[in-house]
């Protein structure tokens, strides 16, 4: 059992949440606490200025909403919406926070992915922590 756990959460439409909320809830003490964290990718400087200038702060809005939706089904748990890189920020967030265990979702990867997906991959190589891969 665990007690601070990551859960990395992508709202891309081909990804399902609901193996990690549901592993995350199983592998979790009754006092855990249950971080859904989400990465915005920076938007390119020449992409920017086509955007209305309150996207970011509305979408950025509209991610917390549905990271809370999520956080509410689960005990203990909140949302939190950082920015940069996925895998990167992943780890940096997790070094920073240190969880015992990080359950990440991977898609079902090319051969340029190899074995994992790419954000997958760089979090179950670099996490100084127990990682739970869910397909």
């Amino acid at each position: 059992m665990y007690h601070n756990i990551l859960v990395p959460i992508s709202f891309d439409a081909d990804r399902d949440t609901s193996g990690t909320l549901k592993l995350a809830k199983l592998l979790a003490t009754p006092d855990a606490k249950i971080t859904l964290l989400h990465v915005v990718e920076h938007i390119p400087g020449y992409a920017i200025s086509y955007m209305p200038a309150d996207y970011l702060r509305e979408a950025r809005e509209a991610i917390q909403g549905q990271l809370n939706d999520l956080a509410a089904e689960l005990p203990n748990a909140r949302g939190v919406v950082i920015e940069g890189h996925s895998g990167r920020s992943i780890l940096d967030w997790a070094e920073e926070n240190g969880p015992d265990l990080i359950i990440i979702a991977s898609h079902r990867p090319g051969m340029q992915d190899l074995l994992l997906g790419s954000t997958a991959s760089q979090v179950v190589r670099h996490a100084r922590c127990a990682v739970h891969v869910v397909r």
